[in-house]
């Protein structure tokens, strides 16, 4: 009885650094930034380019902001926010490099701004970036993006190095919203184009 006491006491603190672990990494997973790098696709006559803004989460939904330019059809862009549902099991699949399949609602600007359900299929290359499948319906056209993406640093302290351009100066992003109702307060008060 005495050996099994021992053998406990001395198993005790690797076993609780071990099951401490995997906590600690899906705590900091679930703080870091969604990076999504700018996509296009072809449309009768033109381009369309979806570009989406750092993506911060909060209670399992990465937020921010997205804007669809589309080429030459300047009437038919758009800006408005975006929410993905990001389950923790979800981020912790990805994490460990595997595929997950996500959705989300894409809520554009402005008065009566539509909303769309959105779908995407996350493929990880490495535990902190892969690919992006993500489609949705505009009108009765099925719009679908492939970009990149990546995990940024946490959500408190990370600046995104994006730059956007604007009626050809460059501005740099100097305050990073921290909650997502502060990311979207703030993406609604930045400038827009003409």
């Amino acid at each position: 009885m005495k050996r099994i006491i021992l053998l406990l006491a001395v198993l005790a603190p690797l076993w609780a650094s071990t099951m401490a672990a995997p906590l600690v990494a899906n705590v900091a997973a679930t703080n870091r930034v969604l990076m999504i790098e700018p996509s296009s696709m072809p449309i009768a006559g033109g381009r369309a380019t979806l570009t989406i803004g750092a993506l911060r989460r909060t209670n399992g939904i990465y937020w921010g902001s997205y804007e669809l330019t589309v080429a030459p059809y300047f009437f038919k862009n758009e800006k408005g926010r975006l929410a993905i549902n990001v389950s923790d099991e979800s981020l912790a699949r990805v994490t460990q490099g595997k595929g997950v399949v996500v959705t989300g609602t894409s809520t554009t600007s402005g008065p009566g701004g539509p909303a769309r359900h959105i779908d995407a299929t996350a493929t990880p290359s490495g535990n902190d970036r892969g690919r992006l499948k993500l489609w949705f319906m505009a009108g009765d056209r099925k719009m679908v993006f492939e970009p990149a993406y990546n995990f940024g640093g946490n959500a408190a302290d990370a600046v995104p190095a994006q730059t956007a351009e604007r009626n050809g100066a460059t501005q740099s992003m100097h305050h990073v919203p921290v909650s997502h109702r502060e990311a979207l307060d703030a993406a609604e008060k930045r400038p827009r184009s003409p």
